[in-house]
């Protein structure tokens, strides 16, 4: 991937990384973006895999198939989850969003959960997949496939891999490891977090600071009380948020840091010390996944901070994952551990938890790399002539990324811009010798057209935000710097 990135027309549809697991999938062309999401069967039967919560891998769709033919009567899709758990809260979904009437059963010797309802619902019950992560992984549906239990060296092995990357993320974030709780994905830790603020603080809003990445916020528009979103276009959300925090009570306040695409730096400084002069009592929740726990302490003002663990931390591409961290002096911290304790539904399935394990083991040094070679490419495109924005966290003028920045940490690996002729944006995207398709943080360069594939039923809405329809996102490997720069030159010369 770092010398022969998949990026040429005839790659569409080969995953990234191109294994029976990879979690991305080649879109080389604009026009094969927008054929993905208008569902173009000219796209769409070519792809062999996809981002595992927005398109279901067909190892998983074929175990999917046999559960409903076992099972499904006339009429009935399924969809089929790691718990009977999960199957429930998808059946809820379906019965507040849905039309139909659903059926819960579990299956197999590993008591998988399924969600049985009617076809005119599958729609409905894949938003449900998508939005809260708590999904079927490819290895797990691989090993259902073939109907033998779990031997025993791969459920301890899984244990001890699980138990290491606990360890591993404590020690990255002066944490403790009883405190680090793992899930089946980035959105499934984010979901858990937002369930346990709506039991403990019952009929509160959340609030979401921040352009955030997508499911973030449906998760908190669908579920709990809602949510007070402020964008964060400009300063005066700093005033409309102070009266939100004065005005009313609030069960959480959602904020990535930097933010994912505009990678912009909200000054939780300021929030933080706004909760304290209104004498209010509210848990903020980080999530650092474009930072990274290598470069930014984001416990300095977080009570919890949530990871997707399928970027930088694996950085292979080929494992969904997700993590939970409490800050042990925190506040909250008891009534937090006393729920995730009870209410700890989730887990990595083993062949997962060891390949994670395995790819995490130079975390830091990879991460280290990634960052050097961002900060190269932006100030090689902050001083072209066809860039109109460059976004990254050095833009961050106020100080907030410095002030979480650990000792030897970096800027993140992630950046993104917007061209000052946008209608050359396909050509430019179309000529790009990077890795191209949804993710980011794996160890390959990779870049996509984030806005249109995040956003594209509301791109209006989005621009509205701050959020250009043109954008592209460049999420940076471990290539050399002088080989990332000069594959850029090349796109933008062409243009």
């Amino acid at each position: 991937m770092l010398t022969n990135p998949l990026c040429r027309p005839e790659d569409l549809g080969t995953p990234i990384p191109p294994t029976p697991y990879g979690v991305s999938v080649c879109l080389p062309t604009w026009k094969s973006v927008i054929g993905y999401e208008e569902k173009d069967p000219a796209v769409i039967n070519k792809l062999q895999s996809g981002y595992p919560r927005f398109f279901i891998h067909p190892t998983v769709s074929k175990f999917i198939e046999t559960v409903e033919k076992e099972h499904a009567e006339t009429g009935e899709r399924a969809l089929v989850f790691p718990r009977r758990i999960h199957a429930e809260r998808c059946a809820q979904f379906i019965q507040k969003y849905g039309k139909g009437k659903t059926r819960i059963i579990q299956y197999g010797e590993e008591n998988l959960g399924v969600t049985l309802f009617a076809k005119d619902d599958y729609d409905t019950a894949r938003m449900y997949w998508s939005f809260c992560g708590e999904i079927l992984s490819m290895r797990q549906a691989e090993s259902a496939l073939q109907r033998k239990p779990m031997g025993r060296d791969l459920s301890e092995n899984g244990k001890k891999a699980v138990q290491a990357i606990k360890e591993r993320l404590a020690a990255h974030t002066g944490q403790n490891p009883e405190d680090v709780f793992l899930f089946p994905s980035g959105m499934a830790a984010i979901f858990a977090v937002h369930r346990m603020l709506s039991v403990l603080s019952p009929g509160l809003k959340t609030a979401q600071l921040d352009f955030p990445f997508v499911s973030t916020l449906k998760i908190q528009q669908h579920y709990g009380a809602g949510v007070y979103f402020l964008p964060f276009v400009n300063d005066e959300d700093y005033e409309r948020f102070h009266a939100i925090i004065k005005n009313e009570s609030i069960a959480g306040i959602f904020t990535e840091l930097p933010s994912n695409p505009l990678i912009k730096c909200i000054d939780v400084r300021q929030i933080a010390e706004m909760i304290s002069a209104e004498g209010k009592n509210i848990p903020i929740i980080i999530d650092d996944t474009i930072a990274t726990a290598v470069n930014i302490d984001a416990f300095r003002v977080a009570d919890v901070v949530v990871t997707s663990l399928t970027k930088a931390f694996s950085g292979v591409g080929d494992v969904l994952a997700g993590s939970v961290i409490l800050k042990r002096d925190s506040e909250f911290y008891s009534a937090f551990k006393s729920f995730l304790d009870e209410h700890n539904d989730n887990e990595l399935w083993p062949a997962d938890a060891i390949a994670l394990e395995e790819h995490s083991r130079d975390f830091a040094e990879r991460a280290r790399v990634m960052s050097k070679n961002s900060v190269a490419l932006y100030k090689f495109l902050t001083t072209h002539p066809a860039m109109e924005s460059v976004y990254h966290s050095m833009n961050d003028t106020q100080g907030v990324y410095e002030s979480l920045l650990k000792p030897g940490g970096g800027h993140c690996s992630i950046l993104s811009f917007v061209l000052r002729d946008k209608s050359k944006t396909p050509s430019f995207y179309d000529s790009l010798e990077f890795c191209k398709g949804p993710s980011l943080g794996t160890n390959f360069t990779l870049v996509s057209p984030y806005t249109m594939m995040a956003h594209y039923d509301e791109l209006d809405w989005a621009e509205s935000c701050g959020v250009d329809r043109n954008l592209i996102r460049v999420s940076c490997g471990l290539e050399p710097e002088e080989v990332i720069i000069e594959r850029m030159k090349r796109a933008l010369d062409r243009i």
